[in-house]
């Protein structure tokens, strides 16, 4: 896919080649006039080549004001090529003229800009113009063997012609084909590295965290010592274990993921999990369950330390999107389908912005609650899963993220394991 400036560079590209062809036919013709001293006639002549200077003009101006209708403007200048030149060639020896063989150059272009359709099009007006040239030309030419060579260059041009819309295009699109899985890939790279960094700020903060902690474990002791019956001191060394446990959670879990260890879960199991987390972490939120289990026991999916968080950092989310209208309401839904686990996550906040649905989950980007970063490495736990994350507008409002993870048979995982084992 051509991005717009790379169009519009193609299409004025394509404006400048007919002006230097327009320039190249005007010196051929001032040439056979003065030099060769033909009898032309450049009534006609100069009255196509006239019409050629303002089709082009036109063009300009018009592609400048409407860039987006690229392969309309494209399809329609290489016909008006085709016919120019087909009546240049007409008043100046038809078929018997040597620069015919310039009709095959629309159909190159077409080849490797066009679609199929356009490009059989621009092929059929080539051919149909070289046979009219032909069929054309006075009888008195075909003396002798001339004939037989003319038909020859007829065949001659049609299999050209065939060669460049068939070769050519193939050509083209394997090279447009290998650019997109390029650049698929490098932005697949590009997104690694992303994480890559965020993992070691993450491992470095982690660090710095663990010396800190310890200290104030040691004099949170030491306190407890001197007022054993402090309300204080029991609630400061309530969260101080909070805060060493998440720790000591977070390098389990990044240890695990570093290892790439993972385990299966059933999808029973994991809607457990959703709501333990849910009513410990948002006692106050009004969350409307619908996880509606579908042979939960024959299905199960592939699950790493990184799962859950991803989950409930959605549910946070959306728990803040609805809290900005004075609601803590979310709802929480879930569908088996095409062997895939499909959990919808609404909210009843403002919905998603334009903006967010370009960057959000793919890109680190700028938000009041960090939200961007989150997304962002969500959407990558999720990716590594073999999962992906859909974000939607609700139509009666608020915003809704649907969570799409695969799934698989465990009569066949099962199955697999034992054969493998024998």
């Amino acid at each position: 896919m051509l991005y717009k400036p790379a169009k519009q560079s193609l299409i004025n590209t394509v404006i400048l080649l007919r002006s230097c062809s327009i320039i190249i036919q005007i010196a051929l013709v001032l040439f056979v006039h003065f030099f060769l001293e033909y009898e032309l006639p450049w009534l006609p002549i100069f009255f196509i080549i006239v019409l050629e200077v303002s089709f082009n003009i036109g063009c300009y101006l018009y592609c400048q004001d409407h860039p987006n209708n690229y392969k309309l403007n494209l399809f329609i200048q290489l016909l008006a090529d085709i016919l120019f030149l087909g009546c240049l060639l007409y008043f100046s020896g038809g078929a018997t003229n040597a620069f015919v063989s310039l009709l095959l150059v629309p159909i190159a272009i077409a080849a490797v800009t066009l679609s199929t359709l356009q490009l059989t099009l621009i092929t059929a007006c080539a051919l149909l113009t070289y046979s009219l040239l032909l069929w054309l030309m006075p009888m008195h030419v075909m003396h002798g063997n001339m004939q037989g060579h003319f038909i020859g260059m007829w065949i001659n041009f049609i299999f050209s012609a065939a060669v460049v819309s068939l070769v050519i295009s193939r050509m083209a699109k394997a090279i447009i084909g290998n650019e997109i899985t390029i650049a698929k890939y490098r932005e697949k790279q590009l997104k690694q590295e992303k994480i890559i960094a965020l993992g070691l700020a993450s491992a470095q903060v982690t660090h710095d965290l663990a010396t800190p902690l310890a200290t104030i474990r040691l004099l949170t002791d030491e306190l407890m010592e001197e007022a054993k019956h402090s309300a204080i001191i029991n609630e400061l060394d309530i969260q101080v274990d909070r805060c060493s446990r998440n720790l000591h959670a977070f390098r389990d879990m990044s240890l695990e993921i570093k290892n790439n260890v993972k385990q299966q879960l059933n999808i029973d199991s994991l809607f457990e999990q959703i709501q333990h987390h849910c009513t410990l972490n948002y006692p106050n939120a009004d969350i409307d369950y619908e996880l509606h289990p579908h042979a939960t026991e024959q299905l199960l999916l592939t699950s790493d330390s990184s799962l859950m968080p991803a989950i409930l950092n959605v549910i946070n989310n959306a728990i803040k999107a609805s809290a900005k209208k004075q609601l803590k309401k979310i709802t929480l839904t879930s569908k088996v389908a095409n062997q895939t686990l499909q959990i919808t996550v609404r909210d009843f906040g403002d919905g998603f912005s334009a903006e967010h649905f370009n960057q959000l989950g793919r890109d680190p980007i700028h938000s009041e609650q960090g939200l961007g970063m989150a997304m962002f490495l969500t959407n990558a736990s999720f990716e590594r899963l073999g999962g992906r994350l859909t974000l939607s507008n609700h139509l009666q409002g608020g915003a809704q993220v649907m969570i799409t993870l695969p799934l698989h048979n465990s009569s066949k995982s099962n199955s697999s394991k034992s054969n493998r084992e024998h």
